[in-house]
């Protein structure tokens, strides 16, 4: 699908916030791809964000899936809105190891108020990716809300 983003900006605007979290900032994530409406995140496997088998944390995947399809929506907004996530469902499909974890999200459905998100996460090993998760997300648009910035 081809959405046509409110703010010409938008990418910049994304690269911005998303350079704000903290969270991201502490796993090591990173913005591979932005594109009105689609998200890629990047995480390259670390062994202190790993479960007692060696596999990546189910809730780092989902922190980084949770991001991607928040600024996927996030991507189509205002420019004087903010993003937060209302809702979210996560499959695990198989286990998180190979050498990095890329998070992609895509507007499934942009909304005034709410934008419904898919999102996949891949693990790649060289040349090989195997899909661990995948997520449905609702994220709703925000302004003149005190303390949140866009």
């Amino acid at each position: 699908m081809s959405f046509e983003p409110r703010d010409p900006h938008f990418e910049r605007r994304v690269r911005d916030s998303f350079s704000r979290q903290k969270a991201m900032e502490t796993l090591g994530a990173r913005v591979a791809r932005v594109a009105a409406g689609e998200v890629d995140l990047e995480l390259p496997f670390r062994d202190d964000l790993t479960q007692q088998h060696g596999f990546l944390h189910a809730g780092i995947v989902t922190t980084v899936l949770d991001s991607a399809c928040g600024y996927a929506a996030f991507s189509l907004m205002a420019a004087d809105q903010a993003v937060l996530s209302v809702e979210f469902k996560v499959n695990l499909l198989a286990p998180a190891k190979g050498d990095l974890l890329v998070a992609r999200a895509r507007v499934k459905r942009p909304g005034r108020t709410l934008t419904v998100v898919t999102g996949d996460a891949v693990m790649v090993t060289g040349e090989e990716e195997v899909t661990i998760a995948t997520m449905v997300g609702t994220m709703m648009a925000l302004e003149n809300r005190p303390g949140l910035v866009s």
